[in-house]
């Protein structure tokens, strides 16, 4: 890969490479996995913006919002987190769904929640935590099974906000890149 684009997260500078997608659109690529460095420190500075909702909870949808939750969960001293999955694991038989097409694949994907995580989030306040918004479908499902859940959103956060999500007034994000 010989494109990349630079994003400052908080005063950090990351070269992303920019990938085409199947949809035709290229993106700025993010990936967390592996990268323990950058997931510490854009979990510290997502905390200190989430701090402040002082959410009871925090969710995410696997799989690279995950290692990102788990370290503002533990910024925040939050003992559980919840993780909606991409599949229906045999111990969800009793958990809740909704679905939402993302823009990354075109395609529509599943988000599970587990009876456990249901009863973690109801009547809790809920923090969202992600890596990328772009559409901001994959959010509105997650925040869809939330409130089915019963719990009430306060806070929507991610590291990066793509393209007109930057836009939004609704979430909070530490930097912004393009589509392309």
């Amino acid at each position: 890969m010989d494109k990349f684009y630079t994003v400052d997260i908080c005063g950090r500078k990351e070269d992303l490479p920019i990938i085409p997608l199947p949809t035709c659109v290229n993106i700025c690529f993010f990936n967390l996995h592996g990268n323990v460095d950058l997931t510490e420190y854009c979990a510290v500075k997502l905390a200190e913006r989430v701090k402040k909702y002082d959410p009871d909870v925090l969710v995410t949808a696997e799989s690279k919002g995950l290692q990102l939750t788990h370290c503002v969960a533990r910024e925040l001293s939050q003992k559980f987190y919840a993780a909606a999955r991409k599949s229906k694991k045999l111990y969800m038989q009793d958990g809740i769904q909704m679905d939402a097409k993302t823009i990354t694949t075109g395609e529509v994907q599943h988000l599970y929640l587990s009876a456990h995580d249901v009863d973690l989030l109801r009547g809790k306040r809920v923090a969202i935590i992600d890596d990328v918004i772009s559409t901001g479908a994959a959010n509105a499902a997650l925040e869809q099974l939330v409130e089915k859940a019963g719990g009430n959103v306060v806070c929507r956060a991610f590291v990066l906000a793509e393209g007109s999500a930057k836009d939004r007034e609704d979430i909070e994000y530490l930097a912004s890149i393009p589509l392309l």
